[in-house]
C-alpha cells in the first residue's frame, strides 16, 4: 500500500477501552448462539450425505386411456339444413339416440319417391337383364340344334356320294360287259360275212349276225351315257356335301354371332345393374344420415351449432360428447433432454390441482396426497409447445386415484430415477448436468 493517510489503524486493543465492549463476551446468550450456529452447521454437512431421489418433473392434464373414452365431436356426413333438436347440453344420450335431424339441400336428392323410383329401375334392368340370359340360352339350344341337324346332313349327303360311287361302279362293270357283247357281235358279223363269201352260210344270218351288232352298239351308247350320268351324280353329291357345309357354317356363324351380341348386351346390363344398385344402396345410406345419432353412451357437452333451418356444409362439427364411461389417465409434458431417461412401465408420481398435496421430490415417501402410475406411451415427435408428450395410467398395486376427478383438470408428475446424495445433486444442478440415467440390474452372464 502507498499509506498516503497519516492516520494509523485503530487497533483491537482500543476498542477493550469501553465497557460495553468488554461485556459482550460475558453475555450468556451469545454462548448459546454460537452452539447453535455451530449445531446447524454440522446438521448442514449431515443433510448433504442424506438420500435423494432424482426426478423429472412434469405438468400437464387429465385424460381418457383409450381414444375412444375421450371428449369428442359428432360431425355432419352430408349437407343440410337444421330441421329439429332432440337433445340439450347437459343430457345424457345412450348410443343411437337421435341428436339432430336434417333436410336435404342438393337438388338432385329433392325427388321424395328417388329410392322408390331407383328401386324400379333396379328390378327392370334385372328383367332385362334375365331377358338376355334367355335369349342367350335360346340361341345355345339353336347353334346346337344346328350342329346336330349339319351331322345328319352330312351322313345323308355322304351316303349319297357312296351310292353314286357304287352306282358309278355297277355300271362301269355293265359298260365293260356290253363292250365284250359288241367286240363278240363283231367277231361273229365278220365270220358269218366270211362263211357266206366261201358259201357256207346264207345271207339272212348275215344279216341277222349285222343285226345283233349293231344292237349291241346301241347298248354300248346306252350304257357309256348311264356311266356318264352316274359320275355326274357323284359330282354332284360331292357339291351338294360341300353345299351343305357352307350353308350349316353360315347360319352356325350367324347364331353365334347373335348369341355373342346378347351377351354382350347381357355384360352391359350386368354392369348397369351394378351401378343402379350401388346408386340404390347409397340413396339408402343418405337417408339415414338424415338422423345423425349418438356414436356411444355419454353426455353433451355443447352444441357447437345452434338454431334452427341453418345450412352446414360436409364435415361440419354439430355437437360435442363427453363419454359417460371412461378410465382416467395423464398427458404429462416433459423436456427433451429427459425423455431418453423415460421408459415404459416405470413408475410416476402424480397429484392432482385442488386435490391436499404435500410433495417433497425427493423423499417420494415422505410426500402426501400423491398417486401412483405407470408410463403407457411415449409420444415420438415434439408437440408444439416444445416438449414430449408421455400417457400414464394408473398404478394397480398402489391405492386407486380420487373419483372426483374431472377430464381435463391438471396435474403434476415426478418421475422417480436414481437415489444419490444431496450434496452430488447439488453439485448436478449448479453445473446443469442431467439426471443419471437409471437402469435396472440385470444378472451379467460370463463371456466365453
Amino acid at each position: 500500500m502507498l499509506h498516503l493517510s497519516d492516520q494509523k489503524h485503530t487497533q483491537p486493543h482500543i476498542l477493550e477501552r469501553y465497557s460495553a465492549v468488554r461485556n459482550l463476551g460475558n453475555r450468556s446468550h451469545y454462548k448459546v448462539l454460537n452452539r447453535i450456529i455451530l449445531a446447524l452447521f454440522i446438521i448442514g454437512i449431515i443433510v448433504l450425505f442424506l438420500p435423494w431421489t432424482q426426478n423429472i418433473s412434469g405438468s400437464g392434464a387429465v385424460t381418457a386411456l383409450k381414444p375412444n373414452q375421450r371428449p369428442q365431436t359428432i360431425n355432419t356426413v352430408i349437407a343440410g339444413k337444421i330441421e329439429k333438436w332432440y337433445v340439450q347440453e347437459g343430457d345424457l344420450v345412450k348410443k343411437g339416440d337421435t341428436i339432430i335431424f336434417l333436410s336435404e339441400v342438393k337438388e338432385e336428392y329433392f325427388d321424395p319417391n328417388l329410392l322408390q323410383n331407383t328401386k324400379n329401375q333396379v328390378d327392370a334392368k334385372k328383367m332385362a337383364l334375365g331377358a338376355y340370359g334367355d335369349k342367350v340360352k335360346a340361341l345355345n339350344s339353336q347353334i346346337t340344334a344346328l350342329e346336330r341337324e349339319r351331322s345328319l346332313k352330312h351322313q345323308q349327303a355322304e351316303n349319297k356320294i357312296k351310292q353314286s360311287f357304287l352306282k358309278i361302279k355297277s355300271d362301269s362293270m355293265d359298260f365293260e360287259a356290253v363292250k365284250t357283247q359288241v367286240k363278240i357281235a363283231a367277231t361273229q358279223s365278220e365270220r358269218s360275212i366270211q362263211l357266206q363269201k366261201e358259201g357256207l352260210k346264207p345271207l339272212t344270218d348275215v344279216e341277222e349276225k349285222r343285226l345283233k351288232l349293231q344292237d349291241a352298239q346301241a347298248k354300248l351308247i346306252t350304257q357309256e351315257n348311264k356311266l356318264l350320268t352316274s359320275r355326274n351324280e357323284l359330282i354332284n353329291a360331292k357339291l351338294e356335301f360341300d353345299r351343305l357345309s357352307a350353308e350349316y357354317e353360315e347360319k352356325i356363324s350367324k347364331s353365334s354371332s347373335d348369341k355373342y351380341t346378347a351377351m354382350s348386351s347381357q355384360f352391359d346390363a350386368e354392369a348397369q345393374l351394378s351401378k343402379l344398385e350401388n346408386q340404390y344402396a347409397n340413396y339408402s345410406i343418405r337417408n339415414g344420415m338424415y338422423y345423425i345419432t349418438a356414436p356411444q353412451d355419454g353426455y353433451v357437452n355443447r352444441a357447437l351449432q345452434s338454431g334452427l333451418g341453418e345450412t352446414v356444409k360436409e364435415g361440419v362439427p354439430i355437437v360435442s360428447i363427453m363419454p359417460a364411461v371412461y378410465e382416467l389417465a395423464v398427458e404429462t409434458y416433459v423436456s427433451p433432454i429427459d425423455l431418453t431417461l423415460l421408459k415404459k412401465g416405470e413408475k410416476i408420481r402424480v397429484w392432482f390441482d385442488g386435490w391436499p398435496t404435500i410433495v417433497f421430490s425427493g423423499w417420494p415417501d415422505m410426500s402426501y396426497g400423491t398417486f401412483g402410475g405407470r408410463i403407457v406411451a411415449i409420444e415420438n415427435f415434439i408437440s408444439p409447445n416444445g416438449k414430449y408428450r408421455v400417457l400414464i395410467a394408473p398404478d394397480k398395486d398402489e391405492d386407486p386415484w380420487p373419483k372426483q376427478l374431472s377430464m381435463g383438470s391438471g396435474a403434476e408428475t415426478i418421475a422417480l430415477l436414481e437415489t444419490v446424495p444431496i450434496w452430488f445433486e447439488i453439485w448436478r444442478t449448479l453445473n446443469g448436468f442431467p439426471p443419471n440415467y437409471y437402469q435396472s440390474e440385470k444378472p451379467v452372464t460370463a463371456k466365453k
